[in-house]
């Protein structure tokens, strides 16, 4: 499926303003997806597989590189172009996970 139909099928971020990723081990926050343009579908992404993993696994990450579809590819041909799904390559390939921690609309 491609990323463009499979975004219609995750639950909606309207009340998200942004989404922190963690280390699990450290607690130091490693990124932050926004809500804004360009960072929407990785935002609806990672906040899907949190709300089904409960964080960022290693197993969440594939399932994570099958949602992004055609990007997954891209992504392996062009390290860098996609840094969320690079993200999720390097906590499979590592095994570790990252918690997260959701940032309401409005709560900043």
């Amino acid at each position: 499926m491609a990323f463009a139909d499979t975004l219609k099928t995750l639950p909606a971020i309207g009340h998200l303003a942004a989404l922190q990723l963690t280390d699990a081990t450290s607690g130091q926050v490693v990124a932050t997806i926004e809500n804004k343009p360009g960072q929407g579908g990785s935002l609806a992404v990672y906040n899907h597989l949190a709300q089904v993993y409960g964080a960022i696994t290693p197993e969440a990450a594939e399932q994570g590189l099958q949602l992004y579809g055609e990007h997954t590819a891209d992504a392996r041909a062009n390290p860098g172009k996609h840094p969320n799904v690079d993200r999720l390559l390097a906590l499979v390939a590592s095994g570790k996970t990252l918690r997260t921690k959701a940032i309401l609309a409005g709560a900043r």
